[in-house]
């Protein structure tokens, strides 16, 4: 469900009207509802109010401020990747002790600001990594916590390039190196092995890989408890599909039905980190028709928005439904909806049935909340896009768009070319 409904035949954002918007701040852009990234988390928070978890957004979703301080006001928990993540959802006010850190890649500086910030939990990907991290916080002179990140080589039914619990990907321990550190917790002097994590994938609609990943590390961390080691924390990942077009994917009421008979069992403090359930479609892409064009073999809408300001069509083939701001009725067309970029794959539709539109009509690409804004670019000397945040019957910009001036920041002619 989402704030994202029509009224009188116009498109609205909670009780802003989405063409209001656009006439303030142009086109394209992306537009936020407050109370549907709000409605989410507490649906998760409901779901499992029995085991009372850390619930940590996937900031990789998206790191709008005003979606990371208004998770913040709800008590959100963060999963981050990235130093850069971490520095900005401190800026939003996150508490350090409700932040997670996952991560394949951690550099050193990256280690030593979140040790030095205090974070919860590093979630370990790799020995080597554990040796850097003991490395670190030896030279530091302190103790740090941390979760071995799983790899259950679970299957997940998704796009291949978000699958991460099998062993043919980056992520995570397999299970025999993982008892192997476990084996050697006294050559850790500087670590306290304080949990376990797993996460499968994104955009799982199914319960069942869910089911089978948890109950592989839920086995291992019984294993460890007859071998003496005590654990605090389970940390399950996130990865919860949302409706694009005819998915259907499993509720947080389902899915607690699904797994809280196991969590529960396990005795530990549990933490969960989604990211595409709470924003995914929290937020739509607003863009402009241009041109139509028809070639005498198909249709093509040219909209102002490209492939650089959402590229998951582009990248994963991803499906978004896409509407017209201003209801229509009568016979559609099939089309192309395509961008201005110069790449064949510019493009957010194809064969898409649609409405006749015309030059300067207002769309709006739907469920762009998560994987979207994030993984902009300025591919073809393009500004990143504003984006407007709405509550109620207000809305501000939370972004602003990208000048020209701002694109060319830190970039110089070498002096020997002058």
């Amino acid at each position: 469900m989402h704030d994202f409904k029509y009224k009188n035949n116009h498109l609205y954002c909670e009780s802003v009207k989405i063409e209001s918007i656009v006439k303030k701040i142009g086109t394209p852009c992306y537009v936020y509802s407050h109370n549907t990234l709000v409605d989410h988390f507490t649906k998760i928070k409901k779901a499992f109010k029995d085991i009372d978890p850390l619930v940590c957004f996937a900031m990789k979703s998206n790191d709008n401020l005003a979606v990371l301080r208004t998770l913040v006001k709800q008590g959100a928990g963060f999963d981050i990747v990235s130093v850069g993540e971490l520095k900005k959802v401190l800026i939003a006010g996150a508490d350090p002790q409700k932040i997670v850190f996952a991560s394949v890649g951690k550099t050193e500086d990256e280690i030593t600001y979140a040790m030095k910030k205090g974070i919860l939990l590093f979630n370990v990907e790799s020995l080597p990594e554990l040796d850097e991290i003991n490395r670190i916080a030896k030279k530091r002179k302190r103790k740090v916590k941390v979760a071995l990140r799983i790899n259950p080589d679970v299957e997940a039914p998704t796009y291949s390039q978000v699958v991460t619990g099998t062993l043919k990907n980056k992520f995570g321990i397999d299970l025999k190196t993982a008892q192997k550190i476990m084996n050697m917790t006294k050559k850790y002097t500087h670590i306290v092995f304080s949990g376990l994590h797993v996460h499968i994938g994104s955009q799982i609609t199914e319960g069942e890989p869910f089911v089978k990943a948890i109950r592989r590390v839920i086995e291992f961390q019984k294993k460890l408890a007859k071998d003496g080691i005590e654990l605090e924390y389970l940390d399950i990942g996130g990865g919860l599909g949302i409706i694009y077009k005819d998915e259907k994917p499993q509720t947080a009421k389902d899915f607690a039905k699904n797994v809280l008979p196991l969590l529960k069992k396990t005795g530990l403090k549990i933490i969960m980190e989604p990211g595409r359930f709470i924003s995914g479609n929290a937020g739509i892409f607003v863009t402009k028709v241009l041109y139509v064009k028809d070639n005498g073999v198909k249709k093509f809408l040219i909209v102002d928005g490209g492939m650089n300001d959402l590229m998951r069509p582009t990248l994963y083939g991803s499906y978004h439904e896409i509407v017209p701001l201003k209801k229509r009725t009568g016979r559609k067309v099939k089309m192309d909806v395509v961008g201005p970029i110069c790449e064949s794959g510019d493009y957010f539709a194809k064969d898409r049935m649609l409405p006749s539109l015309k030059k300067d009509d207002l769309l709006a690409l739907m469920s762009a909340g998560a994987y979207c804004s994030v993984m902009s670019s300025n591919y073809n000397m393009r500004g990143h896009v504003p984006i407007a945040f709405v509550k109620g019957n207000k809305f501000e910009l939370s972004r602003k768009r990208q000048t020209f001036e701002e694109l060319l920041d830190g970039e110089r002619i070498p002096k020997f070319l002058k």
